[in-house]
């Protein structure tokens, strides 16, 4: 048995596993009753902050009906990312979310060798307040993008925006369209694509489609247009994982224009990275309760690649 360490601080949450619950590893199914990241659950984990009784709880516990789990929740700090003056592309604003269009090449959130010139440091400057659910290097983010991959996100101003658009991603309720190039002629118009999704074994820098011990991802996919070599396709997102649409479409057999990890292929087009775009978020206010749905227009580099392949200028 493992103890917990004296003077853990913060506050706790006592939670009681369900058969919702029942077979999932400690840092996903904590982390859908907390309603925090995976990776957020994870550390709390590494910390030895969860415990059933006196035993300290692993990430890759398996949960079970009836157990009792407490958790110590860290003492909020300071956010501790810097506000800088950066330009943003603001579609919608007010007191609870921040619609933005986001640049392609442009990092989400401050990270190891990425700690200026992100999202989040123009958001501090931009922003009086945003929610401090994930902390002092993500504040406001409630989901991601890849650093190349542009279009529209999301941030919360306060924790309750915050929750109220979190548990929207997981219950499905707030939708995301993606237009993307890729290589190839898909045969279908259009269709789902229904695997599980790990890192990569050979790449822990990549995912990988796996036959086990993965996470499901769900991609719904139709042709905006054919041009023999390339196809303007749209991806709808059922769930949410990392390099969900370019693990998928490469696993299709169509990657990505562009795409640095899963297609490093000579391009025709002067892109710097995939042609991904994050086109549309449809979501439901959190404090009003209205409906909303929103469109980021296609950056200029996506744009280009499109009029040559309209006039077949890409040989």
């Amino acid at each position: 048995m493992e103890h917990i360490t004296d003077g853990m601080a913060g506050e706790q949450e006592s939670l009681i596993i369900t058969e919702e619950q029942a077979g999932q590893r400690a840092d996903v199914g904590l982390a859908t009753l907390l309603d925090i990241t995976r990776s957020n659950m994870q550390r709390l984990l590494e910390d030895g902050r969860a415990v059933k009784g006196t035993k300290v709880l692993k990430a890759n516990y398996k949960l079970k009906a009836g157990d009792q789990i407490v958790v110590t929740l860290p003492e909020p700090q300071p956010l501790d990312a810097q506000p800088e003056n950066i330009p943003l592309d603001i579609i919608y604003e007010d007191d609870d979310v921040i619609v933005v269009n986001k640049a392609r090449g442009m990092v989400v959130h401050p990270a190891a060798g990425n700690y200026s010139g992100t999202l989040v440091n123009a958001l501090l400057y931009h922003c009086k307040n945003l929610s401090g659910i994930n902390g002092v290097i993500r504040p406001g983010i409630v989901h991601r993008l890849d650093k190349d991959t542009s279009g529209i996100m999301i941030c919360a101003k306060n924790d309750e925006a915050h929750l109220s658009l979190s548990r929207q991603i997981q219950a499905k309720t707030a939708r995301r369209t993606y237009l993307a190039v890729v290589r190839g002629n898909i045969k279908t118009d259009s269709g789902t694509i229904e695997t599980l999704i790990a890192r990569d074994k050979n790449d822990r820098k990549k995912m990988a489609v796996v036959k086990e011990n993965g996470r499901e991802a769900i991609t719904d996919y139709e042709v905006v247009e054919r041009f023999g070599k390339y196809t303007l396709v749209r991806c709808k997102l059922r769930t949410g994982r990392t390099h969900q649409i370019r693990v998928h479409m490469e696993h299709l057999g169509y990657p990505l224009v562009g795409d640095p990890k899963y297609s490093p292929l000579k391009t025709p087009f002067a892109i710097k990275g995939q042609a991904l775009h994050s086109q549309t978020l449809e979501f439901t206010h959190p404090r009003t309760g209205e409906r909303l749905k929103f469109e980021a227009p296609l950056p200029e580099d996506m744009q280009k690649i499109i009029t040559r392949l309209h006039l077949g200028q890409f040989n």
